[in-house]
């Protein structure tokens, strides 16, 4: 079956085209990414905002005719921490079915955190290696554990994001020392709360899926265009974050829109994405950690198949 899956994330708004088999592969036909922040204000409000539903809208307009000219047979959505937490989320959805004909679902944290894992480790060997997928998202972080091929044995969503920390913590350009310590220090306290210390301890391999990991990937390859298969299965130190999270705190927004491998549009919210991914990392004792492009997209479009 080919299907056409949209991920309306709190940064950004994703389709992946793919084909997929019964005996539970997936083939990838084409994947688009277009920053929507659709959770802009959302931390403070509880509302979407007009403009930025235009623009998840906007978007999934396009991606419909993506679908259509792959002759995609089924066209689903999945919804997350933005509309999961904003009052006016229903609205959205019921905008996004009547205008662009996408089947759209908003699922649970929970829900978020079991596709992430499935599609992160999809088509890796089952292993006896316990094997930890964090997912940074824009309103969210979704920590799952358990072993490949097999049902999470762990997890938890937190209202760790890179657009809600922003929001909450980082109000100059750039950013001020104490600003960067607070925003640590509360997600840092979030994952201590969220996550046992028998888990942190236990894990064997760290997966990072989603724009902070694959930005930070790209950025030290110094990658101009964007090359997927260069970020999936790079293996990102601890102390390359470090540097790279030194490095982009000091600059403006408008050079950190100019550095190599960043996008653009990523600029405004990376700097509190590396900082959540920074203290997991130091949090559950590893030292590097594999960057996947394979997340909640291949999760649900596989989801599909047990439905």
């Amino acid at each position: 079956m080919r299907l056409a899956v949209a991920d309306l994330g709190t940064n950004s708004t994703r389709l992946l085209v793919a084909d997929v088999a019964a005996s539970g592969q997936l083939t990838q036909i084409e994947r688009h990414t277009t920053v929507t922040r659709l959770g802009e204000g959302v931390d403070g409000s509880s509302r979407l905002q007009p403009a930025a539903i235009d623009r998840v809208l906007a978007a999934l307009t396009s991606y419909r005719e993506i679908a259509d000219a792959a002759a995609a047979e089924q066209r689903i959505a999945v919804a997350t921490s933005a509309v999961r937490d904003a009052d006016n989320g229903a609205e959205l959805a019921d905008r996004v079915r009547d205008e662009t004909g996408f089947d759209i679902r908003t699922i649970t944290g929970d829900e978020e955190a079991r596709l992430t894992f499935l599609g992160a480790t999809a088509g890796r060997a089952p292993a006896s290696a316990e094997t930890l997928v964090i997912d940074i998202g824009g309103g969210s972080t979704e920590f799952v554990s358990g072993h490949p091929g097999e049902t999470p044995s762990f997890h938890v969503s937190t209202n760790l994001g890179s657009v809600r920390q922003t929001e909450r913590h980082l109000a100059h350009d750039p950013p001020r020392h104490g600003e960067l310590e607070a925003l640590a220090d509360e997600a840092c306290r979030i994952i201590v709360d969220a996550v046992p210390a028998e888990i942190r301890t236990s894990v064997d391999k760290l997966i990072a899926v989603a724009g902070t990991p694959t930005s930070l990937a790209a950025i030290d390859q110094k990658l101009a265009p964007y090359d997927p298969e260069k970020v999936d299965g790079y293996d990102l130190e601890l102390a390359t974050a470090e540097r790279i999270l030194a490095q982009l705190a000091v600059l403006p927004l408008e050079r950190r829109r100019a550095v190599t491998g960043l996008h653009p549009d990523r600029a405004p919210t990376i700097v509190a994405g590396v900082v959540i991914l920074v203290e997991a990392l130091r949090l559950f004792g590893v030292r590097n950690v594999e960057v996947s492009e394979s997340d909640i997209l291949d999760g649900a479009a596989l989801a599909t198949l047990i439905q």
